[in-house]
């Protein structure tokens, strides 16, 4: 088992030195607030045409576009949470989460891209816990790394608070010891 090098850094996604990076999306793929909102401003509009073009997806589901302006491979979009055909919110969960990481890795994997920064997903318009949301990615992340697959080769969580970094840290601790 190859398992990536996995950082945890406070900052900007749009601005890490990734080859692609993962939109908190949800289900129809629109990008208003939050991550989708600052990578929609950072890249262009045209991040979030292409990915509506592939939607609406599973809850659980990834699927990639371009990166627009910015200066990636890849936005991957990783719907952990969405709506319902009434409109209503499918809030993110511990297995949505979990779903949406192991979609994302599994498109780096089929294009082979090297790495990959995350966003603390379903952690803000979802309003999952960030411990909860910690766990599921970084399990998703050993998981994924199980499988034999060999990319991505590193793997960036950037959040925006050392709040969520702590997170982030100890749930490396408790499940890919060093």
């Amino acid at each position: 088992m190859t398992t990536p090098k996995v950082e945890v850094r406070i900052g900007d996604i749009t601005t890490v030195d990734t080859e692609a990076i993962v939109n908190a999306a949800n289900n129809r793929l629109w990008m208003g607030v939050g991550v989708a909102g600052a990578i929609k401003r950072a890249g262009g509009e045209e991040i979030e045409r292409e990915a509506i073009a592939q939607g609406p997806i599973q809850v659980g589901e990834a699927v990639v576009t371009g990166a627009g302006r910015l200066p990636h491979k890849a936005v991957i979009h990783a719907a952990a949470m969405g709506y319902d055909d009434s409109g209503a919110m499918i809030p993110p969960t511990r297995e949505t989460v979990y779903a949406a990481t192991r979609a994302a890795l599994a498109r780096c994997e089929e294009r082979g891209l090297r790495s990959i920064a995350f966003p603390a997903l379903g952690t803000g318009v979802g309003g999952l816990d960030l411990a909860v949301c910690a766990e599921a990615m970084i399990q998703a992340v050993r998981d994924h790394a199980a499988t034999g697959a060999t990319f991505p080769e590193r793997v960036v969580f950037v959040v925006r608070s050392e709040e969520a970094a702590e997170a982030f840290r100890r749930a490396l601790a408790r499940t890919m010891p060093e």
